[in-house]
This record gives C-alpha cells, structure tokens and sequence, in this order.
C-alpha cells in the first residue's frame, strides 16, 4: 500500500536548469539532488525538500505551464511563510495570499516556467 510521497514533478521548457537553480535553489533554498546517470542527459534538475521526499524539475519538449494543478510546500511557520513571501516579492514575483483555509498561512506563486506552486504554512 501507499506510504508517503516520495516526489512531485512540475515541466519547464529545454534549458530551465539556471532558471530552476536560482528559482527553487537560490530563492527557496532547496538542495540540488543528483539526478541518476541514466536520467541526467534529459535535462531538468532535482531538490530536496525534506523527509526524503524531493522535487523534480523535468523537461518537456512541448512545454506548457500548469494553470490549476500544483504542488503545496510546506514552511516551517508564518515568519517563515512571511519572510519568504517577502523575498519572493523581491525578486520579481508575484505572491498571492490565499485565507480560504481557516487557520492555515498559505500563498501561490509562478515559478520561472508559470508553474503554479502553494507554500503554506
């Protein structure tokens, strides 16, 4: 039976990888994780993000982003959402609070490719 996650992927287009690295590794601080030998030559990159549970970024030839469909990421608490947020904004993205959840901290963000991604708290 089913026991956990062990990974999400989200496309971009031939050539992401800087824009992933500095997206996923720079401004979400996920670690780079070594993708296999035998994958490494279809390109995209790998992160962690915690729990042994990873993010893959593939790529798709004929890329499209995601409009609903996303992955959610859990931070460590709401300074941490919030200073996240905050650093996001920085860089030039656009964060979106989301209060329909009572209780729960969360916002959308598009990634470099307009992927969609939830980071909640």
């Amino acid at each position: 039976m089913i026991t956990g996650l062990d990974h999400v992927q989200v496309a971009a287009p031939p050539g992401c990888e800087e824009a992933a690295r500095g997206f996923y590794g720079e401004l979400l601080e996920l670690a780079e994780v070594d993708k296999p030998l035998a994958l490494a030559a279809r390109g995209g990159c790998w992160f962690a993000v915690g729990g042994g549970q990873q993010l893959h970024v593939g790529v798709a030839q004929a890329f499209t982003p995601s409009a609903k469909a996303h992955p959610a990421l859990g931070v460590g608490n709401k300074a941490a959402l919030e200073t996240l947020a905050t650093r996001l904004q920085a860089a030039g993205y656009t964060v979106e609070w989301d209060d329909a959840i009572p209780g729960t901290d969360r916002f959308y963000v598009h990634d470099p490719f307009g992927n969609r991604l939830e980071l909640v708290a």
